[in-house]
């Protein structure tokens, strides 16, 4: 057998093995597609747990229905409208509006300043976060019902009052007045999320460069300039997505607390649009209205979280 006749058969033969293991880019197309495979289940799960939740959203706002076994009766536009032209509906809004400019920034704001302060380590800082944990622990339902009572008549903060001499003060009817009702629910909401919040920014800090802080330090800044000139910039990305979470929590379920300690009371004057999509559903057995609601909610929510993202958006 010749050379020749050799050198052909040897590349037939690994030609032959290469078509049997298979290109590197088949190899890879073969992987891609596996993995593929195995994202299907989620992918599934997406669907019918996001997207098809939010389908109906929107379907069931355009319905007159009184629920589960009542009868569907398609509106259109009908439920939108009614709401437009609603009082209850722009006093929920107005109310919205009041409990999230008050509530955004002294959380964001105040959480800041506890997280720097824990990052500085002063004595008793590991005693301080594990206090800060306590909200945490109280479930949505228990929050509120120590709260109530704080705020009854006889309750703590009334006692406070009248032990310090303030009498005329101390017979608020905290709960139940329209001039401090939606304070009230700001006040727990606040006391709610600040100390979570302050957990979340003390991690944060922690990853910065303490050389940073020491040259600072060196150069004559003090604690006020640090954190205002150097952590907060830093931090302004991290900033940006706390802030975006005391935003939807504000928005969309704040209304536990409304429910369990005002009933979106006096007259309307805690009543915000968390709550009214929970008032129109179960205690007015008005679905679809409900739904109408809970659908500008999510308009409310995506634009709030764009104009969040772009405000806090690093420059550097």
């Amino acid at each position: 057998m010749s050379a020749t006749t050799v050198a052909a058969t040897t590349t037939a033969t690994a030609r032959t093995r290469r078509s049997r293991l298979g290109s590197p880019q088949a190899d890879r197309n073969r992987s891609s597609r596996l993995q593929l495979l195995f994202s299907v289940p989620a992918l599934v799960w997406f669907l019918v747990f996001t997207i098809g939740p939010l389908a109906a959203l929107f379907y069931f706002s355009t319905l007159r229905w009184a629920g589960l076994i009542a009868p569907r009766v398609p509106t259109g536009p009908k439920n939108f409208t009614d709401l437009l032209v609603s009082p209850v509906f722009h006093t929920a809004i107005v109310n919205t509006v009041i409990q999230t400019v008050v509530s955004l920034p002294i959380v964001v704001v105040g959480a800041f300043l506890i997280a720097y302060y824990l990052n500085l380590k002063p004595r008793g800082h590991r005693f301080i976060r594990a206090l800060l944990f306590t909200p945490v622990l109280l479930s949505a339902s228990a929050l509120p019902m120590i709260f109530r009572g704080v705020f009854a008549p006889q309750g703590m903060l009334n006692g406070f009052f009248d032990a310090i001499g303030l009498h005329d003060l101390a017979k608020t009817t905290w709960l139940v007045s329209d001039n401090t009702a939606l304070g009230v629910i700001i006040a727990v909401t606040i006391w709610g999320s600040t100390s979570v919040s302050a957990i979340m920014f003390t991690s944060r800090l922690n990853t910065l460069d303490t050389d940073v802080m020491e040259a600072a330090e060196l150069d004559g800044c003090g604690h006020w300039r640090r954190i205002w000139l150097i952590a907060w910039p830093i931090c302004l990305d991290f900033i940006g997505v706390v802030t975006m979470l005391q935003f939807l929590y504000t928005v969309f379920s704040s209304g536990a607390v409304v429910l369990l300690l005002t009933k979106g009371g006096p007259i309307n004057a805690s009543t915000n649009l968390s709550f009214l999509v929970y008032d129109y559903a179960f205690n007015q057995s008005k679905v679809g209205l409900s739904q109408a609601v809970a659908v500008m909610l999510f308009v409310v929510g995506v634009v709030g979280l764009l104009l969040i993202r772009r405000l806090f958006k690093q420059r550097y």
